[in-house]
């Protein structure tokens, strides 16, 4: 069994001002454990969000610049490293240092495992299956990050963990520098968050952070990830898998690292949601389970009890022969092209904010596929435009209302496209703040409309 690596408990904060950017979630709990630690506590941000109040009772004050006495900054994902704060900092020469290593200097003597999930796509769905895993094998165990509970909170809890499953995000790997995890994985990599990162270059580095510790597991058929895995490193692959690899052979789930022979772990129909992308993220999800000692009954067990969370590839209404699909998730165009092509025949729901994205290639790709397309968002007319280029056979309306009632609109319009036997199917490849709060609220104004307007319209 692997077991946690670094030092553990290094960070002393007693009577030092510490500075947290971001004042939500993240920031939050990483204001109540500098508190419970002696700090003296300044958040930055442009408004005082709810939940701060208490914040605030027990002696955290609010700033707009870095404080004259500021020893340390810890940072909530999202905060670009170009932010002047960030630059004033590095001028006085306080570090900087995120939300997972944060957590990470938090530790406990006794701190628990931690098993790491980064990548372009599929992180979410990953680290819940990790979770059920090992909740299968036994263990004391939680799926933390962006998902759940705050990662702070966890290595903080007064019952501790045996293991934890930390999905990580480019943003949250970029400030980390002493994170050690007992097995890392890296599932896909493709053009995100360009805006933040200014290249695609410093995007794949700060993912790459993922295997500093022990064991590295990536995507073998990522021709990305497969280049950049170092030597040594555990791989898994669709197909028949190699030595130190896990794979798929005569339908099932079978590792051939760890010092597995062959070992069977479950059967490929087990994976939910369904899809070759799905299986990719069961494969990793087992190796990661595997580094940690997992036996493959508990793996096995894992994915038939495993739940998938709302709005990945998620039936939402079925009426005359048209399915309605949500996959309101897919904030990019690689995550889009995975649900994209587990349909034969699409009205394809799309737009929002590309950041920086190029959309082109996808499109070239399931033009052949689209029944039409119906866009909204920020940046429709990008995807208008490559739907002209590379499908203008596809039948394109672009809705330019932004406000409450577009989805409404959205969702007429494709049913007006729609056939018996086609999905209508919500895959924006972008991000949604533009007009909703986040993907989850925009997948849920889509079932809403499509259980609303749908039956009405009809083929």
């Amino acid at each position: 069994m692997a077991e946690p690596a670094g030092a553990a408990g290094a960070l002393d904060v007693t009577g030092r001002t510490v500075v947290v950017c971001g004042a939500r979630f993240a920031g939050q709990a990483a204001a109540r454990a500098l508190l419970a630690r002696g700090a003296r506590v300044v958040l930055v941000d442009r408004e005082r969000p709810a939940g701060t109040e208490p914040l605030v009772a027990a002696g955290v004050t609010f700033a707009d610049e870095l404080p004259a006495d500021a020893a340390l900054v810890v940072t909530s994902p999202g905060w670009p490293p170009t932010h002047p704060l960030f630059a004033a900092a590095g001028a006085r020469g306080i570090e900087v240092i995120g939300e997972l290593e944060f957590a990470w200097r938090l530790r406990a003597a006794s701190a628990a495992a931690w098993l790491v999930i980064t990548g372009t796509n599929g992180k979410t769905t990953t680290v819940r299956m990790l979770e059920s895993m090992l909740l299968a094998a036994g263990k004391r165990a939680l799926a933390v990050g962006n998902v759940g509970v705050s990662i702070i909170d966890a290595v903080t809890d007064a019952q501790p963990y045996d293991v934890l499953a930390v999905e990580a995000s480019s943003y949250q790997l970029y400030w980390s520098s002493t994170i050690r995890p007992a097995a890392g994985a890296f599932l896909n990599l493709a053009p995100d968050h360009l805006d933040w990162h200014g290249s695609m270059a410093e995007y794949a580095r700060a993912k790459t952070a993922v295997w500093a510790g022990d064991v590295a597991i990536g995507n073998a058929d990522d021709p990305a990830v497969a280049a950049l895995l170092p030597a040594g490193g555990v791989s898994f692959t669709l197909g028949e898998p190699a030595e130190g690899q896990l794979g798929v052979a005569r339908g099932r789930l079978v590792s051939r690292a760890f010092g597995d022979d062959g070992l069977v772990l479950a059967d490929a129909v087990a994976v939910r949601p369904a899809g070759a992308h799905n299986v990719a993220n069961a494969l990793a999800a087992a190796a990661l389970a595997r580094a940690y000692g997992v036996p493959p009954e508990a793996i096995a067990e894992g994915l038939r009890s495993f739940v998938p969370d709302p709005h990945r590839n998620q039936a939402v209404h079925t009426v005359g022969g048209i399915t309605w699909v949500d996959d309101s998730k897919a904030t990019n165009p690689h995550a889009a092209r995975a649900s994209l092509l587990a349909y034969p025949r699409i009205v394809w729901v799309a737009g929002g904010q590309l950041k920086g994205v190029d959309v082109d290639g996808l499109v070239a790709e399931v033009g052949g596929r689209l029944a039409g397309a119906v866009l909204l968002g920020a940046d429709r007319a990008q995807v208008a435009a490559s739907l002209a280029r590379h499908a203008p056979e596809v039948p394109v309306i672009v809705v330019d209302s932004t406000d409450d009632g577009a989805m409404t609109e959205v969702v007429r319009a494709a049913a007006g496209l729609a056939r018996a036997g086609d999905t209508v199917l919500l895959a924006p490849a972008a991000a949604s703040y533009d007009m909703f709060t986040g993907y989850a609220a925009r997948g849920d104004a889509f079932a809403r409309a499509a259980r609303e307007v749908a039956p009405e319209v009809g083929p």
